[in-house]
């Protein structure tokens, strides 16, 4: 076994324990931080493959949405931020475990590229985004439509399941704007006339 295929089996391992740890723990912080750990190893073996765009991508995208979203719900919803502050120390060791593996997954990456040497496996020619179109759109194109076609109907149907008709909301009927007459619409009234003497 060479040490890129020691680098891989150390950052799956990581990856199945981050993720275990995603879906087990109860405190929403710890989850999110160890989604931010699965995210980074993922993008560790991306760059293990030398798929460099995929696992920038990654990162800027999965890592800064997710906590721009969790921040956004955290911020929406009611919380008492006082007893978030009191409990501020409980999240440094989650935090303090999570960061030591990403520094340990970068440096594994950058000896395991300065170590491995000619032994890695030969880049696409051309750019990499190059043979990932090449690969997504020519290859794999209907597997890549029937994901996209997944996502779809699972967006379609959270809007369904989510979407509540308020009874106090106002729309417009264009059909009956249409048909309106002058005479539904303005009322001529027939007053007497006032005096000044009465």
């Amino acid at each position: 076994m060479n040490f890129q295929t020691f680098i891989f089996y150390v950052f799956a391992a990581i990856l199945i324990f981050a993720a275990l740890r995603v879906v087990t723990t109860r405190n929403p912080v710890h989850a999110a931080l160890w989604l931010v750990l699965c995210f980074f190893t993922a993008a560790g073996i991306w760059l293990l493959l030398q798929a460099e765009f995929l696992a920038i991508v990654l990162v800027l995208v999965y890592v800064g949405a997710v906590m721009v979203l969790f921040l956004f719900v955290v911020m929406m919803l009611d919380v008492n931020f006082d007893s978030l502050r009191s409990k501020f120390r409980s999240y440094v060791p989650v935090g303090a475990t999570v960061g030591a593996l990403v520094l340990l997954e970068m440096a594994l990456v950058v000896i395991g590229s300065s170590v491995a040497g000619d032994a890695a496996p030969p880049a696409p020619v051309g750019r990499n985004t190059k043979a990932l179109g090449r690969l997504i759109y020519v290859d794999y194109v209907y597997a890549f439509e029937i994901a996209a076609v997944v996502l779809l109907v699972a967006i379609i149907a959270a809007i369904a399941l989510t979407h509540r008709g308020r009874r106090e909301s106002k729309y417009q009927d264009p059909g009956r704007q249409v048909k309106v007459r002058r005479q539904d619409r303005v009322r001529l009234l027939d007053l007497p006339a006032e005096t000044k003497g009465e």
